[in-house]
């Protein structure tokens, strides 16, 4: 009995030495690169179609039940797919909401663990699982916009030397998607993909720009609206396009640099309560403990934070400008 058991551990432990050094198929590997250099960089309808029927069936797969519950649970859970959209990251609804879930669990168990009352764990609970996400979100997003707003005039230029070279402005797309890196790539390889397999550049172009939201890029999606129907130089339009976008990014820093100042009091005041509360609470732990365990206090600390963010959010509209 003893040599079986010793000869099964043995072949258990030769079983998982050769699990963790055999690593992939070498030739489905290699299939598997191959057949994305294929679907990337073909001009058949047909590979373009089956490629976009791969990436349908691949978001079908991600939606299982727990999906499914997470589809139940939150109010609108289509706004909520259009901003994971447009982070750029595949998430799906219940990987964000278990995040949400994981992160509200983790803040109230940390504050029960200090000996914080049930209802301000509770409530700083929810906070934290539904502020942080949403806010960590909203940076993603504003940081991609950010980066296609940026190299969106280099596009433009791109293509506006297609166009005077003579290609057709669905090659200077794919140009465009092919060159330029970053969100730009993706989004303009999606309306490639899109344009492959049947629909119309307007609607294609229309779709991207109702997923970034910025107006530099409805801009665009207008001007090649109003050619496509009145005719003229296109390779014009878009030139004097990328003019007026890098004239609108060079005023947004004008106007950055010009509102700092304001930012930074902002920064300080809404910071400075904080920064006493800590300090005293590293001098005389006792003195400020009672705002975790006396109900008045923490109601009169919780309408204290009302009120700030209410000033912190005045203070953010006088130095926001639409331009």
């Amino acid at each position: 009995m003893e040599t079986m058991i010793m000869a099964a551990g043995a072949m258990g432990t030769l079983l998982l030495i050769f699990v963790a050094f055999a690593g992939p198929s070498v030739g489905k590997a290699q299939s598997r690169r191959l057949e994305s250099l294929r679907e990337r960089h073909s001009k058949s309808t047909e590979v373009a179609a089956q490629a976009q029927l791969k990436r349908i069936l691949a978001n079908r797969r991600k939606q299982s039940r727990v999906d499914g519950v997470a589809q139940s649970i939150i109010p609108n859970p289509a706004l909520l797919r259009a901003r994971i959209e447009q982070t750029g990251y595949s998430w799906t609804l219940a990987q964000y909401l278990l995040g949400c879930a994981g992160l509200g669990l983790a803040v109230a168990f940390l504050l029960l663990m200090q000996g914080a009352p049930f209802l301000l764990t509770l409530f700083a609970g929810m906070i934290a699982g539904l502020g942080i996400p949403h806010f960590i979100v909203g940076k993603l997003i504003q940081r991609r916009v950010n980066q296609f707003t940026s190299k969106f005039p280099d596009a433009i230029e791109l293509m506006v030397r297609g166009l005077r070279s003579g290609l057709p402005i669905s090659e200077t797309l794919g140009v465009v998607a092919d060159e330029v890196p970053g969100p730009i790539s993706v989004e303009f390889r999606n309306v490639v993909d899109k344009m492959k397999i049947g629909r119309t550049m307007e609607a294609a172009l229309q779709e991207c720009a109702d997923r970034l939201g910025t107006p530099e890029v409805q801009f665009f999606v207008i001007t090649l609206g109003i050619q496509r129907e009145t005719g003229g130089n296109l390779a014009e339009t878009l030139s004097n396009l990328a003019d007026v976008l890098r004239k609108r990014a060079a005023m947004k820093l004008k106007i950055r640099a010009m509102s700092s100042e304001s930012k930074a009091s902002a920064w300080i005041v809404g910071s400075l309560p904080f920064i006493v509360f800590a300090l005293i609470s590293f001098i005389n732990p006792a003195y400020m403990g009672g705002f975790f365990v006396d109900d008045r206090l923490i109601v009169a600390g919780l309408g204290g934070l009302v009120w700030m963010g209410i000033g912190v959010y005045v203070m953010a509209k006088m130095v926001n400008f639409e331009i």
